[in-house]
């Protein structure tokens, strides 16, 4: 069964990596773009949906505000990828928004920074795969039915491929990232030279009407305001992901600072020229996108079963001649790919930052633990069941599933960028050389720019998502910085246990062995010479009457062997054999209380599965009882049968 499972494992992550060829995973440029940028380039895909699905609320009377919206968001992504340009060169080993902030505020800054960094890789995995089945299922309807079961099938997907290691994940993730782009830039060429010769492309919903939501048709003043607001809260998820790169400089390869930071700013331009083409068509075309598909007047399906098709497949079927065409097909299938792909961004990011977390002890050490094929293989695991529960539990819906989406983001963003104004701060304080000081000036300003901007966007995405779904994520985070604390302080408590104490090695003065005797056979045989060859004070073989025959026949084969250690019958009328064997412990330990009590365990050892539910499971508890004992060292002794000699690892 052993053999079988790791032929398995093999099967799906490969063989195993030495340490030595740690430096082979390191990623040049074009390989760290599509794995560290492949969510901020493919939410370009749904953020103008999102901005527009707000809009829409009130009909079609608020889409003129769709250009301004769109104008505020590039703006915002724009400072953002040039203040984390600034965080690369500063702090290029690895740590991101969580170093920043837990170097310049301490340590509670840094972990609200990784709670919320750690919801929103888990959020960018669900959002991303969802919204990728979201245009599979424009393309291909009859699919809608298993939805949920298609996002758990990329995940398990993704969590495969990931497990192979971060090199060979980002080979297999760059050819469909850079079919994405290519294929919206084309559109967008081609959209905007059709509407240049006089002949804009026109969505299949621009003849449609929107049934406006009760209460939003006519607002004016803060009513308004607030709906531009939340418009633009929901079209900042064009900035999801910014600051993976940040988190995975020490996967790039020398010098790492400067290629993070040219790999940032290819990766801005290529997502605000994509989102303002994108926008910008979609207002062209006259895009009519709605949550509930039975608001818009002329839709010729049934709303009640029948989705919409997204607004980039409006975009595509329009500039490209139909939903039939080979380009409409080829951007859905380049669209599904990379939404679903920038997930690896999260699978890349999600690990990385537990594993200096668990460096740090805010999290369990085996997070720092890298796998067969060199990646955190725990991290992408416990991120793959995360992101799993949250699909299933909003049935893979990214209309649901985004309302929880950028509160973490924003969270990040803003207490990273003010650590970096006090950064600079610090630095200009050292009266470095005036060359140095304007340039220091420049990224200060840059980054103080970035916090007050993202400081503002934070407070608007809290008053305007909380009743929609973003309350979940205020409760989260405090839960991970909670338990973070927990983990820290069990941590810190066990290293104070364990800290050798002055004088030297302290020997017992005597030791009492006992050896647990259920009958007389090999295993009990040999724990008894294992026993006497350690030479003890005292040595004592003890077994429980549970039946007076078994006892009465043990007795009589120990008389018939000579066996030279005395055996000590313990009663036991409740047939309860752990704790009698303990209350015998406990006398012993109260007689002798400075001595050691050696306790040593017969145990079988097979090797098969279905074996294990036949044994040792009474050792298995008593062992587990004895542990908690102070001045009590438990030892098992194995004793291999026939299928464990045979069994192949």
């Amino acid at each position: 069964m052993l053999s079988v499972s790791i032929a398995f494992k093999r099967l799906i992550i490969g063989r195993p990596l030495s340490s030595d060829r740690l430096g082979e995973q390191m990623l040049p440029k074009r390989i760290a773009l599509p794995v560290f940028a492949s969510d901020p380039l493919s939410s370009v895909a749904y953020a103008t949906q999102e901005i527009l699905l707000v809009l829409t609320l009130g009909g079609v009377a608020y889409l003129h505000l769709t250009p301004w919206v769109a104008a505020a968001v590039v703006l915002l992504l724009a400072v953002v990828v040039l203040s984390y340009r600034q965080v690369v060169r500063a702090y290029p080993s690895g740590g991101g928004s969580y170093e920043v902030a837990s170097r310049n505020f301490g340590a509670w800054a840094g972990l609200v920074v990784a709670s919320a960094l750690m919801v929103d890789y888990i959020m960018t995995v669900a959002v991303s795969v969802a919204a990728g089945v979201d245009n599979i299922i424009s393309a291909v309807p009859m699919l809608d039915p298993y939805r949920v079961a298609v996002n758990l099938g990329f995940v398990a997907l993704l969590t495969g491929m990931n497990l192979r290691g971060v090199r060979e994940s980002g080979r297999l993730f760059a050819v469909p990232t850079y079919l994405f782009v290519a294929g919206v830039l084309a559109m967008i060429v081609a959209g905007l030279l059709q509407t240049a010769l006089g002949h804009p492309p026109v969505a299949e919903s621009a003849g449609w009407q929107v049934r406006p939501m009760p209460g939003e048709l006519g607002l004016t003043g803060v009513a308004l305001l607030l709906l531009t607001l939340r418009a633009f809260s929901s079209g900042c998820t064009a900035l999801t992901g910014v600051e993976a790169i940040s988190n995975g400089v020490p996967a790039f390869r020398p010098p790492r600072s400067r290629n993070a930071a040219t790999t940032l700013a290819l990766m801005g331009t290529l997502s605000i020229t994509m989102f303002a083409g994108i926008t910008a068509l979609a207002m062209i075309a006259h895009v009519r996108y709605t949550g509930d598909t039975c608001r818009l007047v002329g839709f010729p399906g049934d709303c009640t079963h029948t989705s919409q098709r997204t607004v980039i497949a409006q975009i595509a079927a329009a500039v490209f001649g139909g939903p039939h065409s080979v380009m409409f097909f080829y951007v859905q299938t380049a669209t599904a790919l990379i939404l679903i792909l920038a997930a690896n961004t999260a699978f890349n990011g999600f690990p990385m930052l537990g594993a200096i977390l668990a460096e740090h002890r805010f999290l369990p050490r085996q997070l720092h633990t890298r796998g067969d094929r060199l990646a955190y293989s725990n991290g992408i695991i416990i991120l793959a069941v995360a992101a799993g529960v949250l699909i299933y539990a909003f049935q893979g819906s990214v209309t649901r599933l985004i309302q929880l989406y950028i509160l973490g983001v924003f969270t990040s963003f803003t207490l990273s960028q003010a650590g970096m104004v006090r950064h600079w701060n610090r630095v200009l304080a050292g009266r470095p050389a005036p060359p140095e000081r304007r340039r220091i000036h420049r990224s200060r300003a840059i980054n103080a720019v970035g916090a007050c901007l993202t400081a503002l966007v934070l407070a608007v995405v809290l008053a305007t998502k909380f009743t929609h779904g973003a309350y979940l994520v205020v409760i989260a985070m405090p839960l991970l910085y909670t338990t973070m604390r927990g983990v820290r302080r069990h941590y810190d408590r066990v290293a104070r246990e364990l800290r050798p104490r002055p004088g030297g090695v302290t020997l017992p003065s005597r030791v009492h062995a006992v050896v647990l005797v259920s009958q007389l056979h090999q295993p009990t045989l040999r724990a008894l010479g294992y026993a006497r060859a350690t030479r003890p004070d005292t040595l004592t073989a003890l077994t429980v009457r549970i039946s007076p025959d078994e006892e009465r026949a043990l007795r009589a084969d120990w008389e018939e062997r000579e066996i030279p250690v005395p055996l000590t019958v313990m009663e036991s009328p409740y047939r309860d054999i752990t704790g009698s064997v303990l209350d015998y412990i406990a006398r012993l330990h109260q007689e002798h209380p400075g001595d050691l009590i050696a306790v040593y365990i017969p145990e079988y050892v097979v090797g098969h599965w279905w074996e294990q539910l036949l044994h040792n499971h009474s050792a298995f508890h008593l062992k587990a009882r004895l542990l908690l004992q102070r001045g009590v060292m438990v030892t098992s002794v194995p004793w291999q049968l026939d299928s464990a000699r045979h069994s192949r690892c």
